[in-house]
């Protein structure tokens, strides 16, 4: 089955950015497009002058949209949804059974700060694929900063960018963070203790410094097979702020992160990092499932 991206539109800004952006991003060869236009009324306006503008406005959408995929997928069609925005895009996404959902990042500004890429983030957390979320559109997709921290989703990302039609001279900067152990305070434990404390403190770490390497190696490999070319940061440092850094740093284009899950709570679907990324990044954020 063709790689599917799927477009979620509302009209505004950063929509008109992320699609855009998904018109010109270097997709797997091959893949086709549709998009998603959500439109949620109240059940009391059903028969009002509003539900008739919310109409045309939603239509008109979905008609921009489709003309703008055009340009590079003459078949693609946009569908309105009668529904909330997250729902309407995760259903649309689960229906089509879409490899990676783009959207924009709406902010409403300093004073509602706390509603700012609500929509984004609820769909990130919800989505049964990867999703691209776009505050502004890149000039071109030239160079990557993959962040890799050994989970799965981490690989999946790998694999992901290895199957994109690569741009010529693009390259890919693999970022990891090697959490390295502290040597606990022991006070007045004896000598042989504390020397026995350090060994074990030293070998963890060696080990945890070891599959860092082994993990940039792997994609290393894969990634240059694709014909990405490719470099590596390593820190012990603050994860999330040493890879803002290096996207700054290295000027770029895309940033992409593994959506990694640690609990079963809603609102901690996302690892640290990946949250950390949407709300940070300067750059385009690539959320791999």
């Amino acid at each position: 089955m063709a790689f599917h991206v799927l477009i979620a539109t509302d009209g505004s800004a950063a929509a008109k950015a992320a699609l855009k952006t998904a018109v010109r991003f270097p997709w797997p060869s091959g893949a086709n497009a549709s998009a998603v236009v959500a439109r949620q009324v109240r059940a009391d306006y059903r028969r009002s002058i509003l539900l008739a503008a919310l109409d045309r406005t939603a239509e008109f959408v979905g008609r921009t949209s489709a003309r703008a995929m055009a340009k590079r997928w003459p078949a693609a069609d946009a569908r309105v949804v009668d529904a909330a925005p997250v729902e309407a895009i995760v259903g649309e996404a689960r229906r089509v059974r879409a490899d990676i959902v783009v959207m924009g990042w709406r902010g409403h500004g300093a004073v509602r700060r706390l509603l700012t890429g609500s929509v984004s983030r609820g769909v990130v957390r919800r989505a049964p694929c990867s999703v691209l979320v776009v505050r502004r559109m890149p000039r071109q997709v030239g160079h990557v900063v993959l962040g890799l921290d050994g989970s799965p989703y981490a690989r999946r990302a790998v694999r992901l960018l290895g199957s994109f039609d690569v741009p010529p001279g693009a390259r890919v900067t693999l970022f990891t963070a090697v959490d390295r152990m502290r040597t606990p305070a022991q006070g007045l434990a004896p000598a042989q203790v504390k020397h026995t404390v350090a060994a074990e403190v030293a070998r963890i770490n060696k080990e945890r410094a070891q599959r860092a390497r082994a993990d940039l190696a792997k994609a290393t490999k894969t990634l240059r097979a694709a014909g990405w070319r490719v470099n590596s940061i390593v820190t012990d440092g603050a994860p999330l702020r040493d890879l803002l850094r290096a996207v700054a740093t290295t000027r770029a284009d895309l940033l992409v992160v593994g959506a990694r899950g640690v609990t079963g709570l809603r609102h901690l679907l996302l690892g640290s990092v990946a949250e950390g990324a949407l709300n940070r990044s300067p750059v385009p954020v690539l959320i791999v499932r």
